[in-house]
């Protein structure tokens, strides 16, 4: 199979960075604060989530650094898997992405996407088809016609997805900072923070029940193990919002320097994310008492914080700030995606035609092949579902991940590492503990939807072993 070598130029430190913030910084960090805060109903735990979700995060990244620099190839975490386990072990982990991680996310994005635009289009939820097992609206046809489009453009070379990420990635970032800012500004002339902080640590579960029409509300104290246990739980919102970090690692193959600016742009972008996030959600407990976040219109607490501020033209900056979010969100998972399946191609572990570059330096038939099922995704119907498998799976595989750091450690010493691992062994050990913790207490307390995250996961098992058998009876 020939393939065509890339003669385009190459991603910096700074595209890399962007591309870690812009793959991370989707729609969830304007809505997830709500569930949060139903959960805990406490100003200080929530930020106290956001802070270990931002800590974890960080700590993983630091950790695959060491793994990026020693294997700087196109694949990324495909590849780390292999070299410290097997074959087997590195399929697994490409099927669960193919089948609900990379494009589960995407799909979930692009929806995201199209009902923000129904804010200035409210023609976008007409029904345009429905059946007893089908029902397609105007939204995720615009959803679907955003993944093509942004698939198309990537297609035709990495300068073009590069370009949309700096402006999508740039325009966000700056949008986000400036509403902080002034939220925190404003809300600081307020009472509202410290209100919110009167009890801050006095933690309390909301549930609510319809009876004979009435919506009735009722609250659970929360301490000691119970708390741990619903932390553990609803932990998984700002897991969610701060996931994708890692798809610079897919693209390796295409940063300039990558032993040192992956491992750079791993740390800078998780920490960029971490210190929005937290920020934002400061702004929003400076600009609304914990009753509306929690009772926030469809979950859209950065819509209510915007209301605040810019009264109803805010709704309408909030949904243009989450297109302009998600668009770029999109445009990096899906650019960065299509190397893993390529790499997978080349290791006879996906469609063969995956593997091969077009006359851009593109694998454009893996990123079709990610396109097609994304936009299945889409019809599904099933992508808020599909978000808490894919999160849960990508949990397991980033513990399995981090534990290869210490199995290549041992198995190859003397393997070049010009970055290490920052806080090693503890920093890692940290992270394995802390997240091993969090995927059992999920497994406790969100049983259905982890219990479908281990059998997506463990379907490529009798998958693998067909796939080999096929390609065995080519030869």
């Amino acid at each position: 199979m020939t393939e065509i070598k890339s003669t385009v130029g190459k991603l910096s430190l700074l595209d890399a960075t962007l591309l870690v913030s812009g793959s991370m910084i989707g729609s969830g960090i304007f809505i997830v604060s709500a569930q949060m805060a139903r959960d805990v109903s406490s100003a200080g735990w929530l930020l106290v989530l956001w802070l270990i979700s931002g800590a974890i995060t960080i700590a993983a990244a630091l950790s695959y650094g060491e793994l990026a620099g020693m294997m700087p190839k196109a694949g990324g975490q495909y590849v780390y898997i292999q070299r410290a386990y097997n074959k087997l072990t590195a399929f697994l982990y490409g099927w669960t992405v193919f089948a609900v991680i990379q494009t589960g996310v995407i799909a979930a994005v692009a929806v995201a996407f199209a009902k923000y635009a129904g804010v200035f289009f409210p023609s976008l939820q007409t029904i345009l088809f429905q059946s007893d097992y089908l029902t397609i609206s105007a939204a995720q046809v615009l959803a679907i016609f955003s993944i093509i489009l942004l698939t198309y453009i990537n297609s035709k070379g990495i300068q073009n997805g590069k370009l949309i990420q700096l402006i999508f990635t740039s325009a966000k970032l700056l949008a986000l900072f400036g509403l902080i800012a002034f939220g925190i500004y404003i809300g600081l002339k307020g009472i509202l923070l410290w209100d919110n902080f009167k009890n801050g640590w006095d933690a309390s579960s909301v549930t609510a029940a319809t009876i004979d029409g009435v919506i009735k509300k009722s609250w659970m104290p929360l301490s000691g193990i119970a708390l741990l246990g619903v932390m553990g739980s609803t932990i998984i919102n700002p897991l969610f919002s701060s996931d994708a970090w890692n798809n610079v690692t897919f693209i390796a193959g295409e940063i300039e320097n990558p032993k040192r600016n992956i491992p750079l742009s791993l740390f800078w972008g998780t920490l960029i994310v971490t210190i929005i996030y937290i920020l934002a959600n400061v702004a929003y407990l400076a600009l609304l008492p914990m009753e509306a976040i929690q009772n926030a219109d469809n979950d859209r607490v950065g819509s209510a914080a915007a209301n605040v501020l810019f009264g109803h033209v805010g709704e309408s900056l909030m949904a243009a700030l989450i297109m302009v979010s998600t668009f770029g969100c999109n445009n990096g998972i899906i650019l960065a995606g299509g190397r893993l399946f390529q790499t997978m191609a080349k290791d006879e572990l996906f469609f063969k035609k995956a593997a091969i570059l077009n006359s851009k330096g593109v694998p454009a038939n893996a990123l079709w092949a990610q396109c097609a099922w994304a936009c299945v995704l889409c019809l599904s119907g099933k992508y808020g579902d599909l978000l808490t498998y894919a999160t849960f799976a990508s949990l397991l595989f980033y513990v399995l991940t981090i534990v290869g750091l210490f199995i290549l450690r041992k198995k190859e010493p003397e393997t070049e590492r010009p970055y290490k691992a920052f806080g090693y062994p503890v920093v890692p050990i940290l992270y394995i503990i802390i997240t091993t913790a969090i995927c059992v207490d999920l497994l406790y307390y969100q049983q259905k939807n982890t219990m479908i995250g281990l059998f997506i996961v463990a379907l490529g098992f009798p998958i693998y072993y067909l796939w080999k058998e096929r390609q065995k009876n080519k030869l």
